[in-house]
């Protein structure tokens, strides 16, 4: 395997990704979509989730195409960014047709950041309009970090962020991992800044600073977080796509393997206090290399596109005014340098 051009999940052939985002507010939006719709499926194993169309995403469902998707900060707040992306898609033509209607089909997860130190006190949900603003920012090109709907995550110790990473596998399918990076535990190790990813690494993407020690390992996590804010305000959401031929059976198996790159790259992960979700996407460009072998190796390379995402989420974080937890860079930017 190898990393795509971009090293992002928009190498997947005709994924689009927008953010918005209010530095004031200290939250925003993220949309994923395609040039044309596609097939998803969802995975849950955090005990606190917030969505929005979910159900739609089951196998068993009617609805076999989706015409985006949407990660949101704002907790319930957010889940509305959706209905913006809704109208957006709707005004562009785009969505489920029943005889003369359309109907756009955007299912939706958020996180839990009303409590970051951004200014709250609005009087109209913001994310109607961040959520158009967010599709109509889509690109094939995006930044990382305090962008969109990862710009006010936290981890326990650290700034939080948004992530992306691709791989293309050997015989050509491409793979790639999208995740707001909020959670309750820790991307890093906390003592030394290495990262829990570390092993999954591709060559510096987010610092070649080697593997946490075995010592480190097995220390008790803490959680700085927690300091100031209720065990509630966390969650990591996330989307893993392939141009692979897969229908929702098969990409549901895909959204549950990439749940280990969650594990490996957060600790503790998927708590009671995490809403921890993953969308599973395929554009259907390319068929299956090998039906018995393929899904599996396409499971494995999400999981560890998902890992390294998560680690670049925070990698890449920058200070804002405001901020109530340091970034990386801030508290081992200088230390690894």
């Amino acid at each position: 395997m190898k990393v795509g051009q971009r090293n992002l999940i928009t190498d997947v052939p005709g994924i689009l990704v927008g953010h918005a985002a209010d530095p004031v507010l200290k939250s925003g939006s993220t949309v994923l979509t395609s040039t044309a719709p596609f097939v998803a499926a969802v995975d849950v194993m955090g005990g606190a989730p917030g969505t929005r169309e979910t159900d739609a995403l089951a196998p068993d469902r009617l609805v076999n195409a989706v015409d985006a998707l949407v990660l949101s900060g704002g907790s319930a707040y957010g889940l509305d960014a959706a209905s913006g992306v809704s109208d957006a898609l709707r005004t562009d033509g785009r969505g489920y047709a029943v005889g003369p209607a359309v109907v756009p089909i955007v299912p939706a997860a958020i996180i839990f950041d009303l409590l970051n130190g951004g200014d709250k006190a609005w009087t109209e949900n913001p994310y109607r309009a961040l959520g158009d603003q967010a599709y109509r920012n889509r690109s094939d090109t995006f930044p990382l970090g305090r962008v969109g709907a990862g710009f006010g995550a936290l981890t326990a110790s650290l700034q939080g962020g948004l992530g992306s990473a691709s791989l293309v596998l050997d015989e050509g399918t491409t793979v790639g991992a999208l995740v707001v990076a909020n959670p309750h535990g820790d991307v890093v190790e906390p003592r030394t800044g290495s990262f829990w990813a570390a092993p999954f690494e591709i060559g510096d993407e987010y610092g070649a600073f080697g593997p946490v020690s075995a010592h480190d390992a097995l220390a008790t996590p803490q959680n700085h977080k927690m300091e100031a804010f209720e065990a509630a305000a966390n969650t990591t959401i996330a989307i893993v796509a392939t141009d692979a031929r897969l229908d929702k059976a098969q990409l549901t198996r895909m959204a549950v393997a990439a749940q280990d790159g969650m594990a490996r790259s957060i600790v503790p992960s998927h708590t009671p206090f995490d809403g921890d979700l993953i969308f599973s996407v395929s554009t259907s460009g390319r068929d299956v290399s090998d039906p018995a072998t393929g899904p599996l190796h396409i499971g494995h390379a999400a999981a560890v596109c998902l890992s390294r995402a998560i680690a670049r989420a925070i990698y890449e974080a920058q200070p804002e005014p405001g901020d109530t937890l340091p970034t990386w860079s801030q508290r081992w930017g200088a230390a690894k340098s």
